[in-house]
């Protein structure tokens, strides 16, 4: 390229500057600015284009830059081709033949070393189509004979080490520029937008202003709702058919213009211009150890890269720069799925515009009758041409004209109205809508039609374009409200070529997840589709589907919720179901699949490995280690791992300083005991050594627990729970009954739910007779001053039925009484609060107090009437007992002369002997004596016989 290819426009340019900016003051400050940053446009391009090694520049995910591509490589050959792409993901490359595109590399690390506590784990993915310069790259170096892909980005390592302090604000999908109020079915597309998570997105050539002031002033101008559309009228639609050289030029002005344009505050800046120093060094490097002739190369980048400025640029600088060396972070490499919607959701493009770009690049290849490059055994749904067969390598080009000043100053031509193509769109259309619940017509059809012209035309285009037809089509077809899922937008989407969905090929997936595919293989089901299936297991008719069972067990526990649904079947401790029934969308969910692979060989080591790093975790409780003994018990079936993790709880708890967490680790200790007693013949040493721990940890608590106002009556009650449950064991081990008593006779709580909970435990280790607990809760009835606050004590004595089951009867009595003595205007506010108290906190304990007070009260309503409760005494009408000598009358005589040879056997055992009498009188003997020392026990066994 001769030095004065650009002068004339850059002439040109000066002259425009001054001719439309005044000579003087401030607005000449402007004209001069404004002439630098013409004339240095014009500096870049030449700069550029005249470089010894060959710069191509490209847009991520552009047709136009695909297109050029194919025919650059074609004519050119190439023996060695640089990418701007992280240069540790090459080894990625040679997998996607075994994919069906759209697909992701992806570098993934969870265990790090070098960066921030707290910043994990952290994932780069870089999503690759069919239509983009760069898979046309590596098709055609992959599969030519002498020609060698390098990769010369900085590394996925040097990615994190140059964001901010804040990466994983950084990694955040950038926000679509679209037009979201008109997104109806974001719930079903959402799945596939987040196919990359939270990764950060590598793309090559990222062509759009990061000055705001100017995008706004462009979509206006442009007569465009969003970027990617003003991007597809104005440089897509002209670059499809120009020639190299002005595609070339074109590219550099753009990426020129946006870069000078950047505001000076941007802090990607001076990560760009790294990028740019480290490609360039790599470049030069790989240059001087191969001896690879610069004229055989090309260098692929993106545009905005092209127009670099840094002194490392081109290969005559000798500028040092030095390359920082990586952390000792273990980097895991692999593939996982993308889609046309998650490509968009993470660089933020408008909703469709990846889809539209794939049909413009289909509709241009045809077109124009190139044959793009293509790996060999690629996955894809349609068949493809046989690669023609490249040309011979052609001459040395000529010295490269301005081909800018033409472009810049003719208007872009416009290709005449395509009337078949326009008109299938809308009949389709129509039909699609019709599938979907509109009340589209052959009206809508022709409306859709003449909008569409009529829309092109006010945007000065002779031509509409997919979006002038999605427009026009939602204006003519969405009426009021969306009749079912999708709305005419997205059905628009679907007609243009939809939201294609990648896949990994079972060669290309990692160990873990062949294991997954190749275990689950005798359930009969396709695991590669992406719909819902339904797997039926016998267990008793099919013992080897056993495995499989617990496979899915385990995927159920480590994979998203609806990846892996039991619809029959459960498991839990000491249980196991004989027939189960699963959902299974396991091709849906093959990225989570992917990335346990990153973590072991196979499921059970990533279940291992998460167990142990959870009840290992600074904020790991006992409650959290109890479940992770759980589910290794239930998952994974080994004694010496569960002790492991057992022994670790006994740590947690006996470090820990607060009891929120007591009724989780009472409900699951208990859960933990029965299944070892029902299973092993002996306790573990582990549960032992927990009990014994939480029986002295939660005696020292009690008296704090108490008193302390953050401490809930919940809380205390499950301590109690632990203490009283468990205190047969703990005695059996070596713990001292007086350390509870003790405990319990230190505590003294004021508020009121807490003292009736201390009355409770009090009177189970019978410090307080139940006599006396029932006349202090007859006294807080009878106390005006107490009876607004006596609905608290009775929320204590519910509580109460964790450690202390047997008083039921009395908990059933004080709600009797509460309900027949409180006040409306004190019971009535309390009601709902009980109500949800009980079903809050105490869910378990409401079918005791059910049972008891079925016990209680008659089945029946006509018994209702003449039902006298327990603790109101017998009626008046009863025959009174002489001191010392059992009543002769009554139910208790009747029970017991009906039943004598019960009675007499009753007897016998207790040792006593002695006669009966009839009703009518008589010595009582040694068995009416014995009635008559414990009339309450004959009472309360005739109440429970209805008697």
């Amino acid at each position: 390229m001769t030095p004065d290819t650009f002068d004339a426009l850059r002439g040109q340019l000066l002259d425009a500057a001054r001719t439309f900016a005044p000579t003087t003051g401030t607005a000449a400050d402007a004209s001069d600015a404004l002439a630098g940053i013409l004339s240095g446009i014009v500096d870049d391009v030449d700069r550029a284009l005249a470089e010894e090694l060959e710069i191509f520049p490209v847009c991520h995910h552009s047709p136009a830059s695909a297109l050029a591509m194919v025919r650059r490589l074609r004519e050119k050959q190439p023996k060695v081709v640089y990418l701007e792409l992280c240069e540790d993901l090459r080894p990625l490359l040679d997998e996607l033949r075994n994919c069906r595109l759209p697909v992701a590399l992806q570098a993934f690390a969870s265990d790090l070393d070098g960066f921030p506590p707290g910043v994990g784990p952290l994932s780069v993915v870089a999503p690759i189509t069919e239509a983009s310069a760069e898979y046309q790259a590596i098709a055609y170096a992959l599969d030519t004979p002498g020609v060698e892909l390098v990769l010369v980005d900085r590394s996925t390592d040097h990615v994190f080490q140059w964001l901010p302090d804040e990466p994983a604000e950084s990694a955040r999908p950038a926000p679509s520029d679209g037009d979201t109020d008109a997104n109806a079915d974001i719930a079903e597309r959402a799945e596939e937008a987040a196919l990359h998570g939270d990764a950060v997105g590598i793309e090559i050539g990222d062509l759009r202003p990061r000055f705001a002031e100017l995008e706004a002033h462009l979509l206006h101008h442009g007569k465009v709702r969003h970027w990617s559309e003003w991007w597809d009228q104005y440089v897509e639609q002209p670059l499809t058919g120009a020639d190299y050289d002005a595609y070339r030029q074109v590219m550099v002005l753009i990426g020129s213009l946006f870069r000078r344009l950047r505001p000076s505050e941007d802090e990607r800046v001076s990560r760009d211009e790294e990028r740019e120093r480290y490609m360039w060094t790599r470049m030069r490097e790989h240059l001087a150890a191969s001896g690879a002739d610069p004229a055989d190369c090309l260098y692929v980048c993106g545009a905005y890269h092209a127009a670099s400025r840094v002194e490392q640029f081109g290969l005559a600088s000798d500028a040092p720069y030095e390359i920082s060396p990586r952390t000792g972070t273990r980097w895991l490499y692999g593939l996982i799925p993308s889609s046309h919607s998650a490509i968009e959701a993470q660089f933020g493009l408008a909703s469709g515009s990846v889809s539209i770009a794939a049909a413009t690049w289909s509709k241009a290849v045809t077109r124009f009758r190139d044959t793009p490059f293509r790996l060999d055994g690629q996955k894809g749904t349609a068949k493809r041409a046989k690669r023609a067969a490249l040309p011979p390598p052609s001459t040395p080009a000529p010295p490269v004209a301005d081909r800018l000043s033409g472009f810049l100053s003719s208007p872009p031509a416009l290709d005449g109205l395509d009337e078949a193509e326009l008109l299938g769109w809308c009949v389709d259309i129509v039909r699609l809508a019709r599938r979907n619940g509109y009340l589209a017509s052959t009206a809508d059809a022709i409306a859709v039609f003449e909008t569409s012209v009529l829309l092109a035309g006010m945007r000065n285009r002779a031509r509409p374009t997919p979006y002038d037809f999605q427009d026009a089509a939602v204006t003519c077809i969405e009426k009021d409200v969306v009749p079912g899922r999708r709305d005419v937008r997205h059905l628009c989407e679907i007609l243009l070529g939809g939201d294609r969905i990648g896949q990994v090929g079972y060669e290309a997936l990692p160990p873990l997840a062949r294991d997954v595919y190749d275990r689950l293989a005798p359930l009969g089901v396709d695991l590669e589709k992406r719909t819902l299936q339904r797997a039926l297991l016998d267990l008793n008719a099919n013992p080897e589907l056993t495995g499989c069972s617990d496979l899915l067990w385990i995927l159920r526990r480590l994979l998203p919720e609806d990846a892996v649904r039991p619809i029959m079947g459960e498991r839990r401790l000491g249980e196991r179901s004989i027939q189960e029934s699963w959902d299974l969308a396991i091709g849906r969910h093959q990225r989570s699949i992917i990335e346990l692979g990153y973590e072991a060989i196979t499921v059970e080591q990533v279940l291992e490995q998460r167990l142990r790093r959870t009840v290992w975790d600074p904020k790991a409780t006992a409650a959290v280690a109890l479940g992770a003994v759980e589910d290794a018990v239930l998952y994974l079936g080994g004694s010496r791992f569960a002790a492991e993790l057992g022994a670790r709880a006994v740590e947690l708890l006996s470090a820990e300083r607060t009891v929120d967490d007591a009724p989780e680790v009472l409900r699951r200790i208990r859960r933990l005991l029965a299944y070892y007693r029902a299973t092993e013949p002996a306790l573990p040493e582990w549960c032992e050594a927990f009990v014994t721990a939480g029986y002295a940890h939660y005696c020292t608590l009690l008296p704090t627990a108490f008193v302390d106002e953050e401490t809930g009556v919940r809380q205390v009650a499950a301590m109690l729970g632990f203490l009283f449950s468990m205190e047969s064991l703990a005695l059996a081990l070596g713990c001292d009954r007086a350390q509870l008593e003790l405990a319990v006779l230190q505590s003294h709580p004021e508020a009121p739910a807490k003292v009736a909970l201390l009355w409770a435990a009090r009177s189970q280790l019978g410090l307080l007779p139940m006599a006396e607990l029932r006349e202090r809760c007859d006294g807080l009835l009878a106390n005006p001053l107490v009876v607004p606050s006596f609905p608290m004590y009775l929320s204590g004595f519910v509580q109460a039925l964790e450690p202390a089951p047997a008083l039921a009867p009395f908990v059933v009595e004080l709600l009797s009484k509460a309900f027949a003595r409180l006040p409306d205007a004190v019971l009535l506010p309390w009601l709902p609060k009980l109500i949800t108290t009980l079903r809050d906190q105490a869910g378990e304990l409401v079918p005791v107090l059910v049972r008891e007070a079925g016990r209680t009260f008659p089945a029946a309503l006509p018994a209702l009437d003449a039902f006298v409760p327990p603790w109101l005494g017998r009626p008046s009408g009863a025959a009174k007992a002489r001191p010392g000598v059992a009543p002769v009358g009554g139910p208790v005589a009747e029970l017991l002369a009906g039943h004598r040879a019960a009675c007499d056997a009753v007897a016998a055992l207790l040792g006593c002997d002695g006669g009966w009498q009839e009703i009518a009188g008589g010595d009582p003997g040694e068995a009416g004596a014995l009635l008559a020392r414990h009339p309450e026990t004959a009472t309360a066994v005739a109440a429970l016989l209805g008697r």
